[in-house]
């Protein structure tokens, strides 16, 4: 059943076309994935289906009886009442339920009842306390605490007012009412933007028990990955919809270019071969063929004729170092960090207790944990802008550091001026002449007049594509990076993926993007809170991702190194060997996995051609054809949907 409908949805600002002659259906438990660059006209698309602002043109059509539930990136205003007493307040109707319990309940135990009375009062009891717990009536605290919990709003935010919480806090509080309220179609703009990783896997248990149908803008391809079935992209002001996840949808995505720019490379070849004829035998002996291919190709270019693909508009990251470190980059022993007390007046606040360890040459290791729990608070002490607490840590010989900032602006280490150009930005890093400058900066998207716009008129996507120029250009050997993919499209998330893989060097990663430490990291540190006023603690797992995935679930035996003793240096050069042991097995997986994506993507292009001819033979009525396209097109359908089960089960299983 089809919840909405979009007929021809067109919307502008003024003289600004964001998006026209657009059409979507949304059906019941439809899990779709929005995806698109930023500033592609996203969110327009997706107020206008929330009903919070209307279109420039087209029509919407929502089924009858249905409640929409709409997220927005930035939060609503905040009332005077409590976090909780927000969320309770949805139950409102059910609690009154609860109050007529309790006063049949009192009319039940008054001795001036009579026994008919009582009688009554007990058959409507026994419907009405039936009813109340068909609705969840005696649930209701726990369903408030777990929500509140699962988003990370930790007990002591509860009872303060949603005025006085971050705007970062009282979106998590507005996503937990519409978890809260069920409604039949939930539109979600970003969710996972102020969320840590425990928080997210939460919402995606959440999600994937959804009982209704699923709309969410994401730059978090973890996230698509595991929560979507399909995928809508917004490009050129269309819209192109896609069968599967994320992943599915890259590799559909750029077949479908693929055959695009061949298609309109053959169709460039027709052209200049017919115009070509054309000017040679116009006024020869051919005329008349002449001028019959001239009235075709003008029909041809008039009603058949393909645009031209979109250009590439990628940033290009050209990541290296030349200077190598001692294999020893980074070692810590019974270190402390956190913040001194100020003269001498207030004690140290302990943050973070680092656990012994050695990062070695080569290494990625990923800073994982919520948020507050003193990662940034480790980066900033290795940069040398905190004094430890307790404790030493050393720099290997040799090492250079490159940092990548979260705020990319302020005072300190690898942090840019508000006020200056984005040219001024990169020549503080290296002091190249200005066409070198441009050009470099063009690699990053920053063209023309972009280069001499102020840092503080950029938008968040802007800012972290010029502090990534910078970070290229240092040729660090040791990188720390806090956030990378914050305000990142997802093709320039793809391309850093693919920049720091390539990179020859040594990474500390703080990140949240599941995805980048999939891909890239070779140990996890694991920051945890402390109790009550001790500090986080830190455990470290040599291994991947998805390994600590699987033992935390119980999958595996593996056993984490947890504030382990030093890893001696002699066992470095085996555990080496082994890393590539299991580097060959990974890669033989992925070979297979790819080869079955392949097969999947060939069988999913068959369907469309089916679709296709379908679509032909019932305008021609030949209903025959029909049918048996049909019967070929369900066929091919099971036979996709068979490969994507088996595909998931591959997948699962790469290390």
């Amino acid at each position: 059943m089809s919840l909405l409908v979009g007929n021809q949805l067109a919307k502008s600002y003024g003289a600004n076309d964001v998006f026209e002659n657009i059409s979507v259906r949304i059906e019941h438990e439809d899990r779709i994935g929005f995806v698109g660059a930023n500033g592609s006209g996203k969110t327009s698309l997706l107020r206008i289906l929330a009903g919070v602002e209307p279109s420039t043109a087209g029509d919407i059509f929502v089924a009858q009886n249905i409640r929409r539930g709409y997220l927005p990136q930035d939060p609503p205003p905040a009332g005077d009442q409590s976090l909780y007493e927000d969320l309770h307040s949805i139950f409102t109707d059910l609690l009154a339920q609860g109050e007529e319990l309790r006063g049949l309940e009192a009319q039940m135990t008054d001795p001036a009842t009579s026994d008919a009375e009582l009688n009554r009062i007990l058959i409507d009891y026994g419907h009405q306390q039936e009813a109340f717990e068909r609705a969840g009536g005696y649930t209701i605290d726990q369903r408030v605490k777990s929500v509140l919990s699962g988003l990370g709003l930790e007990e002591a935010l509860w009872h303060k007012p949603l005025a006085h919480l971050s705007g970062g806090q009282r979106t998590r509080a507005l996503l937990g009412r519409l978890l809260l309220e069920e409604p039949d179609l939930l539109l979600l703009d970003e969710p996972t933007n102020h969320l840590d990783v425990r928080s997210v896997e939460w919402l995606e248990g959440q999600l994937l028990a959804w009982k209704g149908a699923l709309l969410v803008v994401s730059h978090d391809r973890y996230f698509l990955d595991t929560v979507v079935t399909r995928v809508w992209e917004m490009s050129q002001h269309k819209l192109e919809s896609y069968r599967g996840n994320y992943s599915h949808f890259r590799r559909q995505r750029e077949d479908r270019l693929e055959r695009w720019r061949k298609e309109y490379e053959q169709q460039q070849e027709f052209i200049r071969e017919t115009e070509d004829f054309v000017r040679r035998y116009k006024a020869g002996q051919r005329t008349k063929e002449a001028q019959g291919r001239e009235t075709r190709l003008k029909r041809f270019m008039e009603t058949e004729a393909l645009p031209p693909p979109p250009s590439d508009q990628r940033i290009r990251l050209p990541l290296r170092t030349d200077i190598r470190s001692g294999d020893l980059v980074l070692r810590t022993r019974r270190l402390l960090v956190g913040y001194p007390g100020n003269d001498g007046n207030n004690a140290p606040t302990p943050i973070l207790a680092v656990p012994d360890l050695d990062l070695y040459r080569g290494k990625i290791a990923a800073l994982i944990g919520p948020n507050g729990a003193g990662k940034t608070t480790l980066i900033r002490t290795i940069l040398g802008e905190l004094e430890q607490l307790r404790g030493t840590f050393q720099l290997g010989s040799g090492v250079e550091i490159g940092y990548l900032a979260q705020r990319h602006v302020g005072a300190g280490f690898g942090l840019m001026d508000s006020s200056q150009t984005v040219l001024n930005a990169l020549l503080d890093i290296k002091n190249l002449d200005l066409v070198r400058a441009r050009t470099y900066l063009g690699q990053f998207l920053f063209r023309g007049e972009d280069v001499y716009k102020t840092i503080d008129s950029l938008s968040g996507g802007q800012r972290s594509r010029i502090a990534l120029a910078r970070l290229t250009l240092q040729g660090a050997n040791f990188l720390l990076l806090d956030e990378p993919t914050n305000h990142l499209d997802l093709d320039s998330q793809e391309i850093l993926q693919d920049a720091l893989q390539q990179f020859g060097g040594t990474i500390l990663l703080v990140t949240h993007d599941r995805a980048l430490v999939d891909a890239l990291a070779t140990e996890l540190w694991i920051v945890e809170p402390g109790e009550g006023d001790a500090p986080s603690r830190m455990e470290v797992f040599a291994g991947t991702w998805k390994q600590w995935v699987r033992e935390r679930n119980g999958e595996m035996t593996t056993v984490a190194t947890a504030a382990k003793t030093p890893e001696p240096e002699q066992n470095h050069r085996e555990q080496q060997r082994e890393e590539r042991r299991q580097r060959q097995t990974s890669a033989r997986q992925q070979s297979d996995l790819d080869e079955l994506e392949k097969h999947i993507h060939r069988l999913e292009a068959r369907v469309v051609e089916l679709e296709q001819k379908m679509a032909e033979a019932s305008q021609a009525q030949d209903f025959e054809r029909v049918q048996a396209i049909s019967n070929e097109h369900q066929a091919v359908q099971h036979r996709v949907e068979q490969q994507m089960e088996r595909w998931a089960t591959m997948a699962e299983a790469v290390v």
